[in-house]
């Protein structure tokens, strides 16, 4: 049989995850998964409201997927503030606590599950956060620093498991107690219909470029300052006539940021020849124009 078709698409990705969710097991069975029914109620709820779509439910981890990077952020952060308030209820060696991670980046979709270094990041910045807390990557927060009004604190450069280079991680400062919002202004779809057809079919495709650049400036935050060829590649294959593909070409002509060999010269087998080979072949024909 035909294995089923792989799609890859730039996405934010959430993970959540329950702190000493095994340590709750052992002690009450039957409790601690009631309790996570009801918070999962809550979750899943506010990443619906959210736009969010849930993939992963493996036990009492989360993993959804936003098509807004600051949609994601507002679910995280309500998440928290929701959880804060369901947990008052119980005692306290019984609350249920979530630990949050937030990425942008390259994902697999097959047979309606997400896939590849995207979510597996998030999963790491999840295990990263504080307990209710919440860690994002780079990209995620040069992209929300100039949207939203969100104070991060810079935890430095760490070693993520399978994943090849440090990667520079913040953590999200928040209200644990203030009132959990979804800022729906956002939301297109709750957005009362007061303009004609033409005019909110306009409105529409200004939000959709609107997103599609800052997608694309977030992105190219996350991969700017790295060496590797291979990062420079998976912006052209995304953003071929983005606002950086010059920049991005230039530095994919010389290895990466630094003073390196090409990328064909320096890894003529590797697994981005053919589209490096594609690549140099548009940039020369756009250059010959």
């Amino acid at each position: 049989m035909e294995a089923p078709p792989l799609e890859r698409k730039l996405a934010a990705i959430l993970a959540a995850d329950v702190e000493g969710y095994s340590r709750l097991m052992n002690v009450d069975e039957e409790q601690t998964l009631a309790t996570l029914t009801s918070h999962r109620t809550i979750v899943d709820g506010l990443i619906e409201k959210a736009h969010g779509q849930i993939f992963g439910t493996a036990g009492d981890s989360v993993l959804a997927e936003f098509p807004s990077i600051v949609h994601a952020f507002h679910s995280a952060v309500a998440i928290q503030q929701a959880m804060w308030r369901a947990n008052q209820a119980l005692p306290e060696d019984r609350r249920m606590n979530f630990r949050i991670g937030i990425n942008v980046g390259d994902v697999l979709v097959k047979n309606g599950d997400i896939f590849g270094d995207g979510v597996n990041i998030a999963a790491r910045l999840e295990g990263l956060a504080d307990v209710g807390g919440i860690c994002v990557t780079r990209g995620v927060r040069d992209h929300l620093r100039d949207r939203i009004e969100a104070t991060f604190e810079d935890l430095g450069e760490q070693s993520i498991k399978n994943i090849a280079r440090p990667l520079r991680v913040f953590r999200v400062i928040f209200d644990p107690e203030g009132e959990p919002v979804i800022d729906m202004a956002l939301s297109p779809v709750e957005r009362p219909e007061k303009s004609s057809s033409v005019e909110q079919s306009m409105s529409q495709d200004r939000e959709g470029d609107d997103e599609g650049r800052r997608v694309e400036v977030a992105f190219w935050g996350s991969v700017q300052e790295s060496d590797d060829p291979a990062e420079y590649l998976l912006y052209l294959k995304h953003f071929p006539a983005g606002q950086f593909a010059e920049l991005a070409t230039a530095r994919l002509e010389n290895g990466g940021s630094g003073e390196h060999a090409p990328y064909l010269a320096k890894y003529p087998q590797g697994q981005f020849r053919d589209l490096a080979n594609i690549m140099l072949a548009e940039v020369g024909a756009k250059i010959a124009r």
